[in-house]
């Protein structure tokens, strides 16, 4: 089979560059963004005590020992707060690039055709105007009244970027994090080593610098 389709097929082979690229999509997409994700979680988790009590009992109220399901994540009101706040100040995606297709006008100044349009998330998600004052404070339950409601502008909250090219794996990524958060609930504590040394760096995703040490112990629930 020839390498390169004929013009007239509708469905073009793609060449092994495009195949290439796409699965550097999946990983960094699919693997990368949610481990990194989980990384914060963790760190947050260890860093607030008081929520992790929380956050457990939810999860043991609902599930006990078992495996979590989907009806019982959707009653998870605290585990999705957590998350959602964990999104907001450790977004594993930092920055998000379009390129317009024609000639348009934004806010009153003309984009031409072909323009590099970047939003940077994370200044977004920190921006005071938009969450208050406490916008660099963690604080699961600004989204108490769900993501619409958190800010002062309905779409400040960008970890999946939005609108028809928003990341189609948001909602396996959430429903995967969810599972593996809750069961990790289930079974251990988790508190910060004091080797620990904050400095969260951006290398395609948020991470920490020095890698997350954290002390586990497990649980007899």
């Amino acid at each position: 089979m020839n390498a390169c389709a004929p013009e007239h097929v509708q469905n073009p082979l793609m060449s092994m560059e495009e195949i290439i690229e796409e699965c550097k999509t999946f990983y960094l997409a699919g693997h990368e963004t949610t481990a990194q994700l989980l990384t914060w979680t963790m760190f947050l988790l260890s860093t607030h005590s008081e929520w992790q009590e929380k956050l457990r009992e939810e999860v043991v109220r609902e599930c006990g020992k078992d495996i979590p399901t989907d009806d019982k994540l959707n009653n998870m009101k605290l585990v999705n707060m957590f998350i959602l706040e964990t999104l907001r100040l450790y977004g594993p995606v930092t920055n998000i690039q379009r390129k317009t297709g024609s000639n348009l006008e934004l806010g009153g100044i003309k984009v031409p055709e072909g323009t590099i349009l970047s939003t940077p998330i994370k200044t977004i998600h920190r921006d005071k105007e938009l969450w208050g004052k406490d916008a660099e404070e963690f604080k699961p339950q600004r989204f108490e009244n769900g993501v619409g409601r958190a800010a002062k502008h309905p779409y400040a909250f960008l970890p999946f970027s939005i609108g028809p090219r928003a990341c189609i794996g948001q909602n396996f990524t959430m429903i995967e994090a969810k599972v593996v958060f809750a069961m990790i609930l289930q079974r251990f504590s988790v508190s910060l080593s004091p080797n620990y040394v904050h400095a969260p760096m951006d290398v395609f995703t948020i991470r920490p610098r020095y890698g997350l040490q954290v002390v586990i112990n497990s649980l007899q629930i």
